[in-house]
């Protein structure tokens, strides 16, 4: 910066930029938000709140995950306690179609408006396929909900029969930073997973894409993660903070400072002001009920409600009760599934 030049704030750029205008932020104005000291964060989550009430209104999108196959996964995903290859205390197991319907109903008894099917695989075979096919048919029978999927990487022609099953919405995250992915993933690669997701989007379905922060990633890889997404354009993203787990290759790495989880949270929510911005796993260690409230009230409008796939969330209840103190409505359900 030349003698007598003034350095414009951030903040300031993002006001006129995402909140008038509409426009995210890029990868080297998000790294400048997160690189924002402590004394600024409240300033910042006001501000990301702001886009958030401007560009997606005051709803709330609740939505509750069930896994179908837990355990067993061939990938090695370092943080994922479900890999067949670490010595986690995960066992493998399936849940069978009654099982399935009984906690889609469960789910919208909560006010949710998406129940997610997930396995723990590299991608489907055709047993699990028949069993998402007659796993859906037996929820759409009894509960009024939308369908969403999580099954890994997918060929084109299991894409095709998925939309054809009528799922809402999938699910695959990138996890990571371009960059950063050798760092967490070796047996597949991130270009593998774009691939799902653009024939994903091309077949109709939205797209759920988001990722885990906390894992030994640099700000610069964070800020890159958000470019990204911003490039893909999913429609949700999912914000897991890392829950280390016991066994896996990240269980002995820290857990993310709560201010750096609300940095983020504001700054991707700045780069992607018209994504629904989902609370999913490790919220409840990084952030605890305090952090929960915050992340709301700075850029949060999304959340999964009651436990994950192999970690314990907060009760349905508090989350429920917590956005009717805060007067943000449940998303109703689209009549249109």
């Amino acid at each position: 910066m030349t003698q007598g030049t003034v350095r414009t704030d951030i903040l300031d750029t993002a006001r006129s930029q995402v909140l008038t205008d509409g426009i995210g932020l890029t990868e080297s104005q998000t790294l400048e938000v997160l690189q924002l000291p402590d004394d600024r964060l409240d300033e910042l989550l006001a501000l990301a709140h702001d886009v958030r009430m401007t560009w997606c209104g005051p709803e709330v999108e609740v939505e509750g995950i069930i896994s179908l196959k837990t355990g067993g996964c061939p990938e090695d995903c370092h943080f994922c306690s479900q890999s067949g290859l670490f010595e986690s205390p995960v066992r493998a197991v399936r849940l069978d179609i009654p099982g399935l319907v009984e906690a889609a109903k469960q789910t919208a008894k909560t006010g949710a408006t998406e129940f997610c099917i997930v396995a723990a695989v590299r991608g489907p075979d055709e047993r699990l396929l028949e069993q998402v096919s007659a796993g859906i048919q037996a929820i759409r029978n009894e509960v009024e909900i939308d369908i969403a999927c999580s099954l890994g990487m997918l060929t084109q022609d299991q894409v095709d029969r998925l939309a054809a099953m009528g799922v809402h919405r999938y699910n695959h995250n990138l996890e990571t930073s371009r960059s950063y992915f050798p760092n967490v993933v070796t047996t597949h690669t991130w270009e593998e997973r774009w691939n799902t997701l653009r024939m994903v989007r091309d077949a109709g379905m939205e797209v759920c894409c988001g990722g885990i922060l906390g894992m030994g990633e640099t700000l610069e890889q964070r800020a890159e993660f958000t470019a990204d997404l911003a490039t893909l354009q999913p429609d949700e993203v999912p914000l897991n903070f890392l829950d280390p787990r016991p066994g896996t290759p990240f269980g002995d790495l820290n857990v993310l400072p709560a201010t750096d989880a609300l940095r983020a949270i504001a700054a991707f929510r700045l780069a992607l002001p018209r994504t629904i911005l989902r609370f999913a796993g490790g919220r409840e260690i990084t952030l605890g009920d305090l952090g929960a409230k915050k992340g709301i009230l700075g850029g949060i409008n999304a959340v999964i409600v009651g436990n994950y796939l192999t970690t314990l969330g907060r009760p349905a209840e508090a989350d429920l009760d917590l956005l009717d103190t805060l007067r943000m409505p449940i998303k109703a359900l689209n009549s249109t599934i």
